[in-house]
């Protein structure tokens, strides 16, 4: 396939050439009256040309407005792209095809696909873009709007079944977890896509994310397990280390001397007061009434 790349057009100022076309329609003008009145059939042979003239250059004209772009085709040859705003005029016989360069958004419609685990989830995500190359874009793909949107869902649809949706390890990816790592690779993925269509990504982020209605309820009760056990498993932890640090107080400043039986009973105690979920009622021995 045959690449275009861009190249400026040759043009002229339009203001110029509607001077000269207004001094031809007044010849025209001229002509005409001169060859009625004087009944002189031979002014036509040049008053018939000039009008002729007068139409084909009327269709040179044209109006780029800033962050647009008109591509000249001639006799089916790119004869190059005109970016400057202003009033301009170039060759009559070319096509002028309109390409916008401003920058605009793609949002994804919601599309079901299977994680890295094989779990449905719903994904969509918002793509922002514009083109830099007029001519590859209407060259070398056939609509760039419609190949945006095409090549777009495809990369979500493919980068969501790279990631899982949520992992425990923090420190490994995942869609729900890391998004600005996932939003720069999609960004990475549909520029190496686009950049056929002359197009750049500014910008891609996922808009809507979340498990598939089927199963929503028993993905959110594993999420809610796993929350309780991090949680348990970090209270355990606390608590054991919070005895540890009782034990080696009580031992270092010679406060009580503790057996291993009275020291299980105590770590026993302090366990359960400090893991227990309720309050805990602390019973006070204030020893025998016959010692």
């Amino acid at each position: 396939m045959e690449k275009v790349t861009e190249k400026t057009a040759s043009k002229m100022n339009g203001f110029l050439i509607l001077f000269v076309l207004l001094i031809l329609i007044v010849l025209d003008i001229y002509l005409l009256a001169y060859g009625i009145q004087t009944d002189n059939t031979d002014i036509f042979w040049f008053f018939i040309p000039l009008v002729l003239i007068t139409f084909i250059t009327l269709g040179g004209f044209m109006i780029v407005q800033p962050n647009e772009s008109r591509v000249l085709i001639l006799f089916g040859k790119y004869t190059g792209t005109v970016r400057q705003s202003g009033f301009w005029w170039v060759n009559p016989f070319t096509v002028k095809k309109h390409v916008s360069l401003r920058i605009r958004n793609f949002n994804s419609e919601k599309l079901k696909v299977n994680d890295l685990h094989g779990n449905p989830i719903e994904i969509a995500s918002v793509i922002v873009w514009r083109v830099i190359d007029s001519a590859r874009a209407i060259f070398d793909v056939q609509n760039y709007e419609q190949f945006v949107a095409i090549q777009s869902e495809t990369a979500i649809r493919s980068l969501a079944s790279e990631y899982p949706y949520d992992v425990s390890d923090e420190e490994k990816a995942s869609l729900r977890g890391t998004p600005l790592e996932i939003a720069d690779n999609l960004k990475k993925t549909l520029q190496a896509r686009l950049e056929i269509a002359g197009v750049e990504v500014i910008e891609s982020r996922i808009s809507h994310l979340a498990y598939a209605q089927e199963i929503a309820q028993a993905m959110l009760r594993r999420q809610q397990a796993q929350a309780v056990i991090a949680a348990r498993q970090k209270i355990v932890e606390g608590a054991v280390g919070m005895v540890e640090m009782a034990l080696k107080s009580l031992s270092e400043q010679k406060i009580v001397s503790l057996d291993e039986d009275k020291k299980a009973t105590m770590v026993n105690n302090l366990m359960v007061a400090l893991v227990s979920e309720t309050s805990v009622q602390p019973v006070i021995n204030t020893g025998t009434l016959y010692q």
